[in-house]
């Protein structure tokens, strides 16, 4: 019954990424959102293109972040034994792999220098990998956050049924004296 008790007073550490690490991947979202705008900014041809590549990183960017939450979800759902929304999956995968594909097709077919279109397709990649980071930090501080407040709310369940119990044993005491 000690070991019990001991296990069930034992502080739960919610582990947290660190500011630092926080800080770098916010400053690796801009400098590549900065470098993607650049080069749609100047990229030379038609507005159109210009129009088609922006959309195209747009949707990129968008289907990130929900793939990114969706891959989160069945990873929680298996642990807990949810059901998940049939084809879900298929729409956001699929809807990732179109927007990769057009945008790639979109970079491979435009009638710009070399240089220029490896460029945009770096900073295209670079802008992907660090917002699937800054998806993943900030569902990481979210489940921190949670497991804190689920934390804090036993906790003061606790306090409250030992203040109860205190006070109705003490009023135990009262009548029988």
């Amino acid at each position: 019954m000690a070991s019990t008790t001991a296990i069930n007073r034992s502080p739960l550490i919610v582990m947290r990424d660190t500011r630092a690490w926080q800080l770098q991947v916010w400053i690796s979202f801009a400098i590549a959102v900065f470098l993607c705008a650049t080069g749609l900014a100047y990229l030379p041809g038609e507005a159109l293109d210009r129009a088609f590549m922006v959309m195209g990183y747009v949707f990129c960017l968008s289907t990130v972040f929900v793939l990114s939450k969706a891959v989160r979800d069945t990873q929680k759902a298996q642990i807990t034994g949810e059901a998940e929304t049939p084809m879900w999956r298929l729409v956001v995968w699929g809807g990732f792999g179109v927007a990769m594909g057009l945008t790639a097709w979109g970079l491979l077919r435009m009638d710009v220098n070399v240089t220029y279109r490896a460029y945009l397709g770096v900073s295209w990649l670079y802008l992907v990998t660090s917002a699937f980071t800054l998806a993943k930090t900030l569902r990481d501080r979210h489940e921190a956050d949670l497991s804190e407040a689920q934390v804090r709310g036993e906790l003061m369940g606790r306090q409250q049924a030992l203040q109860e119990r205190s006070s109705s044993n003490s009023d135990e005491v009262s009548a029988s004296a």
